[in-house]
Order: C-alpha cells, then sequence, then structure tokens
C-alpha cells in the first residue's frame, strides 16, 4: 500500500494507520516547504500538521486519477499563503532569521560560523521581502533541490513558466541582496 491514491481512498474510508504512512512518507517534505514559505519554524510545524487534517477530511472528494503530491503541495502552499496573509494583518511577528537548519549551512571556525551565519540572515530577510510567488518558486528549486521539470509538474504550470519565474525571482533576491549590503 505504498501508493499515494491508495494511501489517500484507505484515509477516506477511516484507516488511520494509512493516514500515519503518508504523514510519515511526506512530513519532512511539508514542513520544509512551509518553512521555506513563511519563514517561521513554529509557524511551519503548524501548517504541516493542518496540511494532514485537511488531507484527512478531503481524503473522500479526493479525485484518485491526479497525481497526489501537486494536490498536497497545494495544500501546504494555500495554508502559507492564508497564514501570511493573517500575518500581515496581526502584528508582524518576527521570523526565524537565525534559524539555520533550513539552508544547511555548515561552520568550521567561529569566525566562518558568525559569517555564514550572517549571510543566512540577510538572505532569509531578503526572501521574507519577496512575493509568495517568487519565493516559493527559489525555495522549490535551490532548498528543495528540485529540476525544472518536478516544479512545472508540481505547480502544473509549463517548464519554460518556471524557467521565467526563477529567472525574474532570482533577479529580484539579487537586487535585495545588494541593497542590504549597502
Amino acid at each position: 500500500m505504498n501508493d499515494d491514491a491508495a494511501l489517500v481512498m484507505h484515509i477516506g474510508a477511516g484507516d488511520k494507520k494509512a493516514l500515519g504512512i503518508l504523514v510519515e512518507k511526506y512530513k519532512k517534505l511539508a514542513y520544509q516547504t512551509a518553512l521555506g514559505l513563511v519563514g517561521n519554524k513554529d509557524d511551519a510545524f503548524d501548517i504541516s500538521q493542518e496540511a494532514f487534517l485537511r488531507v484527512y477530511r478531503s481524503a473522500k472528494t479526493y479525485d484518485r486519477k491526479q497525481p497526489f503530491l501537486p494536490w498536497f503541495y497545494t495544500i501546504v502552499a494555500n495554508l502559507s499563503r492564508t497564514w501570511l496573509r493573517r500575518r500581515s494583518r496581526r502584528e508582524n511577528r518576527m521570523v526565524d532569521l537565525d534559524d539555520t537548519s533550513f539552508l544547511m549551512v555548515t561552520e568550521d571556525t567561529p569566525e566562518t560560523e558568525y559569517w555564514a551565519n550572517e549571510q543566512v540572515r540577510k538572505l532569509r530577510g531578503a526572501l521574507m521581502k519577496l512575493s509568495f510567488e517568487d519565493r516559493e518558486i527559489i525555495t522549490l528549486q535551490h532548498f528543495r533541490a528540485m529540476s525544472y521539470d518536478e516544479i512545472a509538474k508540481l505547480l502544473e504550470i509549463p517548464k519554460g513558466t518556471v524557467m521565467s519565474r526563477l529567472y525574474y525571482a532570482r533577479k529580484r533576491l539579487a537586487k535585495l541582496m545588494r541593497e542590504d549590503a549597502r
């Protein structure tokens, strides 16, 4: 029972073991995706948990003809988008700019650790200034190491659109990083 569509079908029938299997398979992807989109580890954890609750609640209406991963990614992305809208309406909480685990930075000495953390802080700050769509495409390509084809399939857009969005998102990110360096 490792076919995702079959797992969702079993979840729709009330099989909690199938939900556990799906959670184990995709919990890291959900968390890292949400973290890349919202920039806060606690909120990313909450979003990833909520995404699995949505899968559980929507399992009966899931179309088995559609691939699971784009459907699930859409749930995580929409929850992240909603969280960001709510955040902009309420007190703007500080994001976890010091969380280097997301960018997987390695440190050799205290000095290199300091400079690496400083670069991560600047990068995270610049990423959070980007639009959701720009942050999404950069996160998928650079921090999730997905190919253009994988991103196109996941977002259900043409490969050329992925390439174009990524090109312009990188330019906007580079501009923000240059402005921060001044």
